[in-house]
């Protein structure tokens, strides 16, 4: 760790209003180039606390960087993660403002909630499938506070991973029901097909990158508790929206999602 408690005090703050006020700034290590993951992870979690004391609750976890092609772009060997807000979340046909946001794009996620606490150093695939209550479809809305959505890795950390909302389907399924790795997603936007993919972009298997998620919470002394909320990882491309498109997403056996920008 390179930082002060107040310098990651002070930059928590900095972030946290960029994102209240949707007003974009620099990826915070053109200041502080020698801020490592330990700080920015330290960052994330000092906005965490921020909101918590403004009257808001953390509803799920997520993962990013979870496709093998965004890691080697980013010259990293693991995803990364962060949190979910309660504002944030927004029902299946959503008509979602625009406005709300600086640079939204939307990403075709699998999300599952847990039915019993994941903890590591040695989570794997199949304690994951073992824990699993249910599995839904989702959408993330991602949304960099930072200019350009021009960031490097420490940056994206500290700014809870671009985490800015997400849509839900109301189609659940056990996980013993589904091939999640073969699960098949296509992403429309204003009627054409944007993106498609499966499962398997999700580290090869959506429950890969939950075990993985427990795994870096232990380097926290953190784990995963029962009844969680996880976003998986991007199944499809980020595909940016903006007001006056409309997002439909099918999934093989997991029914549709809709929303609309105004």
């Amino acid at each position: 760790m390179t930082l002060s408690i107040t310098e990651i005090h002070t930059l928590a703050t900095h972030l946290e209003a960029a994102e209240r006020h949707r007003k974009p700034v620099a990826q915070i290590t053109d200041d502080y180039p020698d801020l490592d993951m330990q700080d920015a992870y330290a960052i994330q979690t000092a906005i965490r606390e921020i909101k918590i004391a403004g009257g808001h609750v953390v509803v799920g976890l997520k993962m990013g960087l979870t496709s093998y092609a965004k890691m080697k772009q980013m010259q990293v060997d693991t995803p990364i993660s962060g949190f979910l807000m309660d504002y944030g979340s927004y029902p299946n046909g959503a008509e979602i403002d625009a406005a709300a946001f600086i640079h939204p794009r939307i990403e075709a996620e699998v999300a599952i909630v847990t039915k019993t606490v994941l903890r590591g150093p040695e989570c794997d695939k199949w304690v994951v499938l073992d824990a699993i209550q249910s599995v839904m479809p989702a959408v993330e809305i991602i949304d960099s506070r930072y200019a350009d959505f021009r960031f490097n890795l420490e940056s994206v950390i500290a700014d809870n991973t671009s985490a800015a909302g997400f849509v839900t389907g109301s189609t659940k399924a056990w996980a013993e029901e589904l091939d999640l790795a073969a699960l098949e997603v296509v992403l429309e936007k204003n009627g054409e097909v944007a993106d498609t993919g499966t499962g398997a972009a999700v580290l090869g298997h959506p429950a890969e990158s939950v075990a993985m998620l427990a795994n870096m919470l232990a380097d926290r002394n953190e784990e995963i508790p029962a009844g969680s909320f996880i976003m998986t990882g991007g199944i499809t491309a980020a595909v940016a929206v903006a007001s006056g498109d409309s997002v439909q997403v099918r999934y093989d056996e997991l029914g549709t999602i809709s929303m609309k920008f105004v």
